[in-house]
């Protein structure tokens, strides 16, 4: 099941998060998501010192809701690698052999879906960036390249993903580039054929408007923050109103390493979701995941664990009646559990 982007290409509206585990566990997880049937892998950041090179703590998408401990994520300058299939591409191919399945891998991985995104540091050098990353996953093209989030920070090197702080602590944001100059860069990727599709990531809805009043090229895909607790509906009607679909980075919503981080609560414990899980008998997290679906949006949860990765890709044999669906609509909190104010001293969503 795929879902239409505006300028005609598709894009699985379930994908695997294969994020920070080891890589001898990502080729056994690709492996046995490929044979489940999954196209459609994200790996949102990926940080290497040398492109053959992965070390990645093993993750959980119930114990981490999603996410990993984000503090890595700008304490450290690593080269990023940012993309849907990401270090698979390098992982999968490494160890094809042992599997006897090497056509079969292979077809199944050209076929997958490829996105990366644009770290904050590069908004001044797109191109580079866009570059950096095809040459260090061997690639021709992506399918899709976002914007990561909406502000441009002091550069550190092309495919840096240091995330530069001032004196007082507080994120060093580069005031002489206007997000549509980041966006005019991008539109120049489409041009060039290195990049299929062009978005955005973590814009609320003025942002997306404006850059809908300056794009010659309409972003295809904004891939937010959104779960039960954080639904988002006026951003998410607005966005696909306008021809933009949605993907849930964080469709499972917080859990320990949130609650950890940033103290939040994980609605994978909801008494409304959990008794809904009951009458349809399934998991809390296929209600939630097949919530996100019947939205019309992509959603992209992320785990290690084989008996989940199954799990999470069997959300097409059922469907969430009316009234369930209002339900879970009365039980959003509009709780966002991602805040990366508290590594960069300022609060981008203020």
């Amino acid at each position: 099941m795929a879902i239409t982007l505006n300028n005609g290409f598709k894009m699985p509206v379930v994908g695997l998060g294969v994020w920070r585990m080891d890589g001898k566990d990502v080729r056994d997880l690709i492996i046995n998501s490929i044979k489940l049937g999954y196209r459609h892998f994200d790996c949102a950041v990926i940080w290497v010192r040398v492109p053959y090179f992965f070390s990645f703590t093993d993750w959980d998408n119930r114990e981490t809701g999603g996410y990993v401990k984000m503090q890595s994520s700008f304490q450290y300058r690593h080269s990023l690698i940012v993309l849907l299939v990401a270090y698979m591409l390098y992982s999968c191919f490494y160890d094809m052999a042992d599997y006897k399945n090497e056509a079969e891998v292979g077809e199944a991985l050209s076929e997958a879906f490829k996105t990366g995104l644009l770290w904050n540091s590069d908004h001044g050098h797109v191109l580079e960036a866009c570059k950096d990353s095809l040459k260090k996953l061997q690639l021709d093209y992506l399918d899709l390249y976002l914007v990561h989030f909406p502000v441009a920070v002091k550069h550190t090197g092309v495919g840096q993903t240091g995330s530069p702080l001032d004196k007082d602590g507080v994120l060093d944001i580069d005031t002489t580039i206007s997000l549509e100059t980041t966006w005019h860069a991008m539109e120049d990727l489409v041009s060039k054929g290195l990049v299929r599709s062009i978005g955005i990531s973590n814009y609320d809805i003025f942002l997306t408007r404006d850059c809908l009043a300056y794009s010659k090229v309409k972003p295809a895909v904004n891939q937010i923050e959104t779960h039960p607790y954080f639904q988002r509906d006026c951003l998410v009607k607005f966005c696909q109103k306008h021809g933009i679909c949605v993907t849930a980075h964080t469709p499972l919503g917080g859990a320990a390493a949130n609650a950890e981080w940033f103290g939040t609560v994980s609605c994978l414990d909801d008494p409304v979701l959990k008794a809904l899980a009951e009458k349809y008998k399934k998991t809390v997290a296929q209600i939630v995941l097949r919530w996100g679906i019947q939205r019309n949006t992509v959603v992209i949860p992320k785990t290690s664990k084989f008996e989940r990765l199954k799990e999470n890709f069997e959300v097409f044999d059922f469907e969430l009646a009316k009234e369930d669906m209002d339900k879970i609509k009365a039980i959003d909190r509009k709780y966002r559990t991602n805040q990366p104010a508290k590594f960069w001293g300022i609060d981008l969503y203020a």
